[in-house]
Formats: C-alpha cells, sequence, structure tokens
C-alpha cells in the first residue's frame, strides 16, 4: 500500500465474534490461555478464544481497532492469546442527551463513535450486535465505504465471516474513488458540470 491510499479499518467486537456464548457450554472446544482463571478478576471465558483467530485477523488487509466494552483490557488479555500487537481501541464517548433517543430508534450505542472515529475512511465494523437500523444510519452518515458484519455469538468468527470479510476488504475502493475523482474533473474541463448521480 503507498501513497494516501488508507487500510480500511476494522472495529472488532470481543465478547460474541472472538469470545462465543449463548449454545450449551459444552459444545465449545476450550484452549490454554496460560492464565489462572480462577482469580477474581479473570473472565473465564477466555480459554474459548480460539488462538487461530490471530493469524486469521493478521493475513486480512486492514487495520484492527478494538471496538468493545474491553477497552485496553483486550490489548492486556485477547491480543496475547491470539498473537496480536497492542491495537488501538475506541474510546466511548459519556453519555449524552441523544443517548435516549437512540436507544428508541434502535440505534446501537456504538454506531455513532464509530462513523466519527472512522472520518470518512473505510471500515468493517464486526460485531453480534448490528441491525438493519446500524445498517441504514451508517449508509445515510458515513461519506466511505462500510461493511456493517453480524456474527452469530453462538458460533463466533467462523471461516464463512473470514472469507466474506476478506473478500469485501480486498475491493479496490482507494482505486475506484480515484477514478471518481478523475472522472468528475474530466466532464469539468470538457465544459460539464458534476453529474448528479454515483459514477461507478
Amino acid at each position: 500500500m503507498t501513497g494516501s491510499v488508507r487500510l480500511p479499518l476494522m472495529f472488532l467486537d470481543v465478547d460474541g465474534p472472538l469470545i462465543p456464548f449463548g449454545a450449551e457450554p459444552q459444545q465449545y472446544p476450550t484452549y490454554v490461555t496460560g492464565l489462572d482463571l480462577r482469580e477474581d478478576d479473570a473472565n473465564p471465558l477466555l480459554n474459548r478464544i480460539n488462538p487461530e483467530h490471530g493469524p486469521k485477523l493478521a493475513a486480512l488487509p486492514c487495520e484492527v481497532v478494538w471496538a468493545t466494552t474491553w477497552m485496553d483490557d483486550a490489548n492486556e488479555y485477547i491480543a496475547p492469546l491470539i498473537g496480536l500487537p497492542r491495537l488501538a481501541v475506541v474510546a466511548w464517548p459519556g453519555p449524552s442527551d441523544i443517548d435516549d433517543q437512540d436507544e428508541r430508534n434502535g440505534l446501537h450505542w456504538k454506531t455513532r463513535a464509530l462513523v466519527e472515529w472512522a472520518a470518512g475512511r473505510s471500515f468493517v465494523w464486526v460485531d453480534d450486535e448490528i441491525t438493519d437500523t446500524d445498517q441504514a444510519w451508517v449508509a445515510a452518515h458515513h461519506r466511505g465505504h462500510a461493511l456493517l458484519h453480524r456474527v452469530d455469538p453462538r458460533l463466533g468468527l467462523t471461516d464463512g465471516d473470514y472469507a466474506t470479510l476478506d473478500s469485501w476488504l480486498r475491493q479496490p475502493f482507494g482505486a475506484k474513488e480515484i477514478r471518481q475523482r478523475r472522472m468528475v474533473t474530466a466532464r469539468r474541463s470538457h465544459g460539464g458540470g458534476p453529474s448528479s448521480g454515483n459514477p461507478g
């Protein structure tokens, strides 16, 4: 990746995508963590995290960002388990007057913050609580490309999920945006106004 074209972001939740839950406990394989999960502050479900998630996430052409209530604890506990370096963490805003309205409208409490954090940059959001309301709000308020990918929390991230994410992330967003800007410039240089449609 060269020039000013940046990789898309991936906003990654922990509970659901990496730590599956909701099915019978015996359904889930467990993995060695190297942690004493009997300690009072230890999450007893950490041993459900498949270490293969790390290489699979690292292979995706994106910049992974923690988007979870784990906050920086995700760097402390999750990243070492799956072999990832410390990652950026979305800092959630404090309560505001609009929270009640969003809740009534069915908008997830993370949605506004993630669009603000992305600041127009293409992104994937991987979470188990995404709804059609979030999809519509992002489509209306985010000026870049976005994929909101809902994971079944009973399964966590699967090979099928990774295939979908990889396919979307490998689209030539940067090249497409550059072509669009050149098309508009060419039309204007030939006396035409900007198109009212969306090129490409």
